[in-house]
């Protein structure tokens, strides 16, 4: 293959989509769940849910958005998904993305969070973004599981 067929190969990315010549689809991925993470932040914050952490380390786990409600301590997964994508961002959540966000929550719970005293109990929240141009849609769901 030419560098020129690779290059014209490398101007689109997944379904089509234009990308900037300087980002790869992982990039570009990451940005947009970068964005989708702030969207959700943001939108929690405005209803009054205070963000604690983002993208939060417990060994090889993540959790996405640690805050706190009052005295819970809650969990959000963030999710986002293409206009052509076979399921929604909440839909995408399946059993194994449950467990290792259940097993993030009792780590995190049990290493720096079980003593604290504005805490009662944990709550695991899922959040789906989504983007029809400028317009950013949150879909919101409250103790998922």
């Amino acid at each position: 293959m030419s560098k020129r067929s690779t290059r014209q190969l490398g101007a689109t990315g997944a379904r089509g989509h234009r990308l900037s010549p300087n980002r790869s689809p992982e990039r570009e991925r990451s940005r947009l769940g970068k964005a989708a993470e702030a969207a959700v932040a943001d939108w929690l914050t405005v209803r009054g849910v205070r963000v604690l952490a983002t993208n939060v380390r417990v060994s090889y786990l993540e959790v996405d958005i640690l805050a706190r409600d009052g005295r819970t301590l809650v969990l959000v997964e963030v999710r986002t998904r293409g206009p052509g994508s076979w399921t929604s961002g909440l839909g995408s959540v399946d059993h194994w993305k449950r467990v290792r966000l259940r097993r993030a929550g009792e780590r995190l719970w049990q290493r720096k969070f079980k003593y604290q005293r504005e805490f009662d109990h944990v709550r695991f929240d899922v959040a789906s973004v989504s983007w029809d141009g400028d317009a950013i849609a949150v879909e919101y769901v409250k103790a998922a599981f």
